[in-house]
């Protein structure tokens, strides 16, 4: 079996990845990318171009459906086109995935950001951890369901490219009370999560043990 090709950028850190999967590793996938794979047998598509390129289209996933390719998807946009063609055959992976095909979300929105085109640094933050630590603190009853739904509707008006920790943070000081705020915080300095890069990992383990068989 050929040594598997994964589409990577903002979501994990190149040397992260290497130690957990021998594999091919390219920068995002963009539209035109998969087209030019040969002899490959796995591909995992972790993340993908939105505004910077024209994203990966549906045909080209299905084109290497079709030769018989192993696709698995998660993370980013990985994770939004195998929930768009797990019917087709292409695999998803990890919790990101699970609340695309569940229909819980739906925009690219969840999972754009924004990154330096040279390093792959992410310089914006994604919707969908954000997401979840609003659950979380739901969860611990540090936020009640009115404030958490409040926070999400805030910061999902933001135009992605300017989400980020400290934007949460002043959007979490005018929505609450100043108490209540300073509780927010205090629980995000120990549970803040980043699940694009917790999925990207879990993944990259889900091919460790496909490549096995």
């Amino acid at each position: 079996m050929s040594r598997p090709v994964i589409y990577l950028g903002p979501s994990l850190s190149r040397e992260e990845a290497v130690r957990v999967l021998d594999a091919d590793f390219q920068p995002p996938v963009k539209r035109g990318d998969l087209g030019q794979l040969e002899d490959v047998d796995v591909v995992g598509i972790i993340d993908g171009a939105f505004l910077q390129n024209c994203s990966v289209g549906h045909r080209e996933i299905l084109s290497l459906l079709k030769r018989g390719v192993t696709v698995v998807g998660g993370g980013s946009m990985g994770a939004l086109r195998a929930a768009e063609l797990r019917s087709y055959g292409m695999i998803g992976v990890g919790r990101i995935f699970e609340m695309y095909a569940g229909g819980e979300i739906q925009g690219d929105d969840e999972v754009a950001l924004v990154f330096d085109p040279d390093t792959l640094e992410p310089l914006s933050e994604p919707l969908i951890n954000m997401r979840f630590f609003l659950r979380s603190a739901n969860q611990a009853e540090v936020l009640d369901d009115d404030e958490a739904q409040e926070l999400l509707r805030s910061i999902q008006g933001v135009y992605y490219p300017r989400r980020n920790i400290s934007l949460f943070k002043n959007i979490s000081r005018s929505v609450l009370s100043p108490e209540r705020h300073a509780l927010l915080i205090s629980f995000l300095e120990d549970n803040y999560q980043d699940i694009k890069r917790e999925d990207a990992i879990t993944l990259l383990k889900f091919i460790v043990n496909l490549v096995k068989k």
